[in-house]
């Protein structure tokens, strides 16, 4: 590139940016809208009720914070007592009993299903009921939110 292009091209790099500048510069302040806009409509002459009501007309909720304070910790509130409730898992497992089976394998079954707590005192209670010999084969869908007898109704009855 020689020295005159090189001056050329600063030139006309010169007026384009003066020519920026001076519209920049020279141009009204506002720039005015397409949309009329009425002159009642002035936010700044609006009082507080008049925003509300137009805010709640556009579809807007509108609290004082002394009302947002509240609502905010009334949720806090359940959020923290839904925090201090555990949730209560219910198992669920579809048992087989098969001919065969006795009540300590079905106590054993139900435990490792965490259907029940304790399978041998499963067994005990079915021995203390005399329902040993009363097992009946099948498949069982049992919940660990039933009571032992519940359980002994579903299978040995």
């Amino acid at each position: 590139m020689t020295s005159n292009s090189l001056r050329s091209f600063a030139g006309g790099l010169f007026v384009a940016a003066s020519v920026c500048a001076a519209v920049y510069y020279l141009s009204p302040g506002e720039v005015k809208s397409s949309e009329k806009v009425d002159p009642a409509e002035n936010t700044a002459a609006l009082s507080v009720d008049e925003m509300k009501s137009k805010l709640a007309a556009e579809g807007y909720v509108i609290h004082t914070e002394e009302e947002w304070n509240q609502q905010t910790s009334a949720s806090e509130k359940k959020e923290k007592s839904q925090e201090a409730q555990p949730e209560k898992v219910i198992y669920r497992t579809m048992l087989s009993v098969s001919s065969g089976m006795t009540s300590i394998d079905v106590g054993n079954a139900l435990e490792q299903a965490k259907i029940i707590p304790d399978g041998w005192e499963f067994a005990q209670e079915i021995e203390k009921r005399g329902l040993s010999n009363a097992l009946r084969p099948g498949m069982y869908e049992i919940e660990s939110g039933k009571s032992v007898d519940e359980i002994i109704a579903i299978i040995y009855q």
